[in-house]
């Protein structure tokens, strides 16, 4: 057994409605809890939130959604289902996932299906790679599985648990036999030779803040559920999915404030009692589970004596978000919904971004994502001035704010026109001129929104930041004050903050709470 957080639970305060806090209070109401969740944005999302542009809406952080079963298992927790609310959560699977563009002029479709990948990449890369790639399939698979419901989906209150029953000593002995604790990088390359390849496989590292050179072998798993367990894409918009939650946590009685500012936490005798807000109210309270951004949220818990060792964060990202004429989109080669265009420098560009400091650049050949939703659901596209034109999101990885201290506000614009010079001559015709861009983030607004080092990808998975040595749920100075979102256990990415929300619930609870009857 798990440590749990002792005495009364009746009553609990959730701060911030990203998913990892709707998912932390689906789970807490549906085991009876009375759950109030307070959001200082004048919408729910979190990192799955939205930006509101003239005459459309487009979606300000994560663009990918993987194992929607969590989501439901959170709907189910309150006896909800995802088609029958009002109004309905719609998924749709992408096919392909990704498009892949490469600086010798190839492409690639990323395909979930077996053997619609193994044809494309007989098409591109030959009959050889292909059985190859099936090879590196089933040890993606292998990975996942071990990894997922022993460590992802599981409380940590020492390294020691990672062998506390047998099922965990199993799945631990299937990672180091299948290399779970190497790299990842040479891994991949063991098993498919193409280099093309070795990047569609391997660029999921990002996510965890590691090149992938240097990213442990455990996070095959990342690509296993980004290239083999399939992509998805909610009608409406990624943002959809947390306003889906927040709709079913009020109608199962929960209760979401929005635009309240949460100031600060009262403490008796190591217990939270209390959650402030800015316009004086004050939320009697017998657990408090905090998905603020640590880089804000530090400063509602009690101050420790001894401080924590310093955490390193993810690489950070500028973003541009805006519309574009599909007459100029539809020009387009070998691009889709979400498309990867790599330059020619892969090891380098990893090097620029993540380096320690103040010696982080910006990337000298950029690898950009650009995310174009209208493709699966041509809903969001728009009418301006008598012509038809669709949301487009330009992004491009860059140092955070330690590795690379830059004048953001006066480099943003700038950059962006840059980015948009380079992906002009790969051939996206237009883009420089007809891509009217309405908001751009970079690590200024990200640390502006609370995110440490100004990153969106949250604390790196360096091993020492990983497993049962990442900060702990209950690493929070009292006993009934839980952690919740990217920066806890089991780290960054929507299946994993959703996870998050879960094992939070799960530490209020004392057990695990009851998954969904049927998953996707």
């Amino acid at each position: 057994m798990v440590r749990a957080v002792p005495g009364p639970t009746d009553r609990v305060v959730v701060i911030g409605a990203g998913l990892s806090g709707l998912a932390a209070a689906l789970h807490l109401r549906g085991a009876g809890r009375q759950v109030t969740v307070l959001e200082r944005d004048t919408t729910v999302g979190g990192r799955v939130g939205v930006h509101a542009g003239p005459g459309y809406q487009i979606d300000n952080g994560a663009t990918v959604l993987t194992m929607p079963e969590l989501v439901d298992d959170a709907l189910a927790a309150v006896g909800a289902r995802a088609e029958t609310l009002t109004p309905p959560l719609r998924l749709r699977r992408l096919d392909p996932s990704y498009h892949a563009r490469f600086a010798d002029g190839t492409a690639l479709r990323v395909f979930a299906d077996p053997d619609a990948m193994a044809a494309e990449i007989t098409r591109v890369a030959g009959p050889e790679e292909a059985v190859r790639y099936r090879r590196l399939r089933e040890w993606l698979a292998t990975i996942f599985t071990a990894d997922f419901d022993s460590f992802m989906d599981a409380n940590f209150d020492s390294p020691l648990d990672l062998v506390r029953t047998g099922a965990a000593r199993r799945d631990l002995w299937t990672l180091l036999r299948n290399g779970g604790f190497g790299r990842l990088g040479p891994a991949v390359a063991h098993h498919v030779n193409d280099p093309r390849l070795q990047r569609i496989f391997t660029f999921q590292a990002l996510y965890a803040g590691v090149a992938p050179a240097r990213a442990l072998g455990v996070y095959g798993a990342i690509a296993h559920m980004d290239t083999s367990m399939g992509v998805w894409f909610p009608d409406g918009g990624m943002h959809r999915v947390a306003e889906t939650m927040a709709a079913a946590l009020t109608a199962a009685g929960g209760t979401v404030r929005l635009a309240v500012e949460v100031t600060g936490i009262d403490h008796d005798g190591g217990r939270a009692t209390a959650v402030r807000t800015a316009d004086g109210a004050v939320i009697d309270a017998d657990v408090v589970v905090v998905t603020a951004d640590l880089g804000s949220g530090e400063a509602l818990l009690p101050r420790r004596r001894l401080p924590r060792r310093p955490v390193r964060h993810s690489p950070s990202a500028v973003v541009a978000h805006g519309t574009i004429p599909t007459s100029v989109t539809r020009t387009w080669a070998d691009s889709g919904h979400h498309t990867i265009d790599f330059g020619a420098a892969w090891d380098r560009t990893f090097t620029e971004i993540t380096a320690r400091r103040g010696r982080g650049r910006l990337m000298s050949d950029p690898s950009l994502l650009l995310t174009r939703p209208a493709c699966t659901d041509p809903g969001l596209r728009l009418v301006r001035d008598g012509i038809d034109h669709e949301p487009l999101s330009v992004l491009a990885p860059c140092p955070n704010l330690r590795s690379a201290p830059l004048d953001w506000p006066a480099l943003g614009d700038p950059y962006v026109r840059e980015l948009l010079t380079v992906l002009e001559r790969r051939g996206y015709r237009g883009i420089v001129d007809h891509f009217r861009v309405d908001v751009v983030d970079t690590p200024h607004t990200w640390a502006a929104r609370g995110m440490a080092d100004g990153s969106p990808f949250g604390p790196a998975h360096l091993f020492v930041q990983t497993g049962p040595f990442r900060r702990g749920n209950l690493d929070t100075g009292a006993e009934n004050v839980v952690l919740a979102g990217s920066g806890t256990t089991p780290g960054v990415g929507v299946p994993t903050v959703l996870l998050s929300g879960r094992l939070a619930a799960e530490r209020v609870l004392g057990r695990a709470p009851v998954r969904a009857a049927n998953g996707r």
